[in-house]
């Protein structure tokens, strides 16, 4: 029972993972807000009552995304949390009877607003004037973006008043008003690039920009609601901060109101939600903030969110438009995916013009056919899915779907598995293939910094990369002739793929994309048999023996390896230099956690990384007090200030090398 417990456990934590990798890095969410909240639900009630199994990097004590690479590292001023939420009325008066149970009032007052749709920013002012302005990041360090807010209208670059503070930094929300979304997704439409899905993911992306004179192109507004450091005295409540920051010339946020009780503050959210679709900005629910700081600062937080405000949220939008066509789209592991292609329709300021239709079980149980009308939920205002057909719209003209007998991208013969259908053609599958290469490319992978998606796409169009072991014979003549590749970044990418060679056992079985087989069962067969050989050679019975593996991740494995195309792909990468290592546990970083910031003269950062890992040591994405030390090269950034601070040991480059007890992995050739 424990071990299905933790299997749960570790399964809901792979999910929030991926997930949480898509939304905030690629900017492509797979599920809906709703959706994601139900998991992570889940998980925090399992992690609450089996303690036994709480991890520090459980998805459940991470706040937002960890900064990438690009920008500039700051260091907040107070830490960015994010919010609980909650779905309906009977568990805010639950947060009202806790928050008053637990301060001791008999009466608490509520400051509300609206939870604008938009990415969450920290403004810093010294003395009035703006110095700094950083994304949320992991909540801790941000992007610095400074230069891209300064093009923001509504963003003073100096507070009003005569006697400004010494200090105070701010929280706010950038977003973009739907009509100038819908203005921008018509440029692009026109210029031939794809629309931003939704006002969100365009406010996000218009902010981080590297070039900020096209962030200054793009209209975005800035609405604070909070105070992240003042070196005056603070107000008494939410409500006068709320004052003094518009007082300062900062646009507050809109529609936001004071109420006396819960109640006020429940239907404050229902009038709210009723008028959303009037509104020019997006919001997917309320915030509801004990007013009092002093009840705030009785209350506490957690590790990821205050215990003195929830995010009440709103239902999810639906809306009815027809279905044109039924598509199949051929996902890593050869599972297809029937796509509606919908009449276009406007949702929330989003033009939808698709919607999953998950599987034909699913197509079956909603009797949805080409030429309904159907009713769409953009759950959690991205993913678009039919929830239901019209059937009294439906005039028996309407063409029944059938999955098709080969697939769309090879022409291999489906096989039913389950509820799905699959394409059998693995590697010699050009859908698969492009999605196994940038499965295998990614960080958790062989970690190829510079193969993004959409390079891994362009390589494939040009005939450059026609499988994962191709990525090893890339030339930079070929790549320099690539739209957008340039000298700098071809060298770079091409160092990334040449310190990817050497690779660890679990990473390279990750990588190779097994069925069933995630991170974590990985590593733990990469423990048991130890080389790549031996977990080819193996048996069912050999695995099964491994407490974590039962008969379905036994014969994904079996299967993969006796596929004489997948041996052939091995081999390819063996012959191209990939190099498989056993991960040691007595290397000279065992058990350690180690940061690289700034630029390193010795090694790329991808040689570096491997090293540490292939010694037994772990990198960190952010400074935190479990990390052993920060090796600093030129031009460190924040993470260098924040270690300063926490008193982590910190290394230059040259003492590192001395630490590996070797030559820089340039000076070996």
């Amino acid at each position: 029972m424990p071990q299905n417990i933790k299997k749960r456990i570790d399964e809901l934590r792979k999910q929030l993972n991926k997930h949480g990798r898509l939304y905030y890095t690629r900017g492509a969410p797979a599920i809906s807000d709703s959706e994601y909240d139900e998991i992570l639900r889940e998980l925090e009630r399992l992690e609450k009552y089996h303690p036994e199994f709480m991890s520090p990097d459980s998805p459940t004590r991470k706040v937002g995304r960890a900064v990438r690479d690009g920008y500039s590292k700051v260091s907040h001023t107070s830490p960015m949390l994010s919010l609980g939420s909650v779905h309906s009325a009977e568990e805010c008066r639950k947060f009202d009877a806790t928050s008053r149970k637990e301060i001791g009032a008999s009466k608490v007052d509520y400051a509300c607003e609206p939870k604008l749709d938009g990415l969450s920013v920290e403004l810093v002012y010294e003395n009035g004037i703006f110095v700094r302005g950083a994304t949320r990041g992991d909540g801790l360090v941000g992007e610095d973006v400074t230069e891209n807010i300064r093009t923001i209208r509504n963003v003073p670059k100096k507070l009003t008043g005569k006697n400004p503070p010494e200090l105070i930094a701010v929280r706010g929300e950038v977003l973009m008003h739907i009509r100038d979304f819908q203005e921008l997704n018509k440029r692009q439409i026109s210029m031939g690039k794809t629309p931003f899905a939704n006002p969100r993911n365009a406010a996000a992306g218009s902010l981080r920009q590297l070039d900020f004179k096209i962030t200054a192109e793009r209209k975005l507004d800035v609405y604070c609601y909070g105070i992240l450091e003042y070196s005056c005295d603070m107000p008494d409540t939410q409500e006068e901060a709320a004052r003094l920051i518009s007082e300062f010339g900062l646009k507050t946020a809109p529609d936001a109101l004071y109420c006396r009780t819960i109640d006020d503050a429940v239907k404050y959210h229902h009038e709210l939600e009723a008028k959303r679709d009037d509104l020019d900005y997006e919001i997917d629910g309320v915030v509801i903030k004990v007013n009092r700081f002093a009840f705030q600062q009785k209350l506490g937080m957690r590790t990821t969110n205050p215990r003195w405000a929830v995010a009440y949220k709103f239902k999810p939008r639906k809306e009815i438009t027809r279905i044109e066509e039924i598509i199949v789209q051929v996902g890593r592991t050869g599972i297809l995916t029937p796509v509606a292609l919908l009449q276009p329709v406007e949702v929330g300021g989003v033009t939808v013009s698709r919607a999953t239709l998950h599987n034909m079980d699913e197509i079956a149980r909603l009797d949805v056919r080409i030429g309904d009308y159907v009713k769409i939920h953009r759950a959690g205002d991205v993913i678009p899915k039919v929830i239901e057909v019209i059937s009294a719209k439906r005039t028996w003209k309407e063409k029944v779907f059938h999955m098709p007998e080969k697939c769309p991208s090879c022409g291999s013969v489906l096989e039913k598995e389950d509820v799905h259908y699959r394409c059998p053609g693995g590697f010699t599958c050009p859908a698969q293939v492009k999605e196994a290469i940038t499965h295998y490319v990614s960080r958790s992978a062989a970690d190829i910094e510079g193969l993004s998606d959409r390079t891994v796409q362009q390589l494939y169009e040009e005939g450059l990369a026609g499988s994962i072991a191709d990525i090893y014979s890339l030339r930079r003549e070929d790549i320099l002739k690539l739209e957008g590749w340039k000298e700098k970044k071809t060298d770079n990418l091409l160092s990334a793929i040449d310190a990817s060679k050497t690779i660890t056992l679990d990473r390279f079985m990750f990588g190779l994309g097994i069925r069933n087989v995630g991170q974590h069962i990985a590593s733990v067969i990469a423990a048991r048999f130890g080389s790549l050989n031996a977990i080819m050679r193996s048996s069912s019975d050999e695995l099964m023996e491994i407490k974590e593996i039962g008969p379905e991740i036994a014969e994904s494995v079996i299967t993969f390896f006796h596929d004489k195309k997948n041996v052939k792909q091995i081999e390819a990468l063996v012959d191209a230099g990939v190099h498989v290592i056993q991960k040691t546990s007595k290397g000279k970083f065992s058990g350690k956690k180690v940061i690289f910031t700034g630029s390193l003269g010795s090694f790329s950062r991808s040689e570096a990384k491997k090293l540490v890992e292939s010694e037994g040591g772990e990198i960190a994405s952010s400074v935190s007090s479990d990390v052993d030390f920060v090796v600093a090269g030129e031009k460190a950034g924040s993470k260098l200030d924040a270690a300063r601070k926490k008193n982590i040991p910190v290394l230059t480059e040259k003492e590192f090398l001395k630490l590996t007890d070797q030559p820089s992995a340039r000076a070996r050739g």
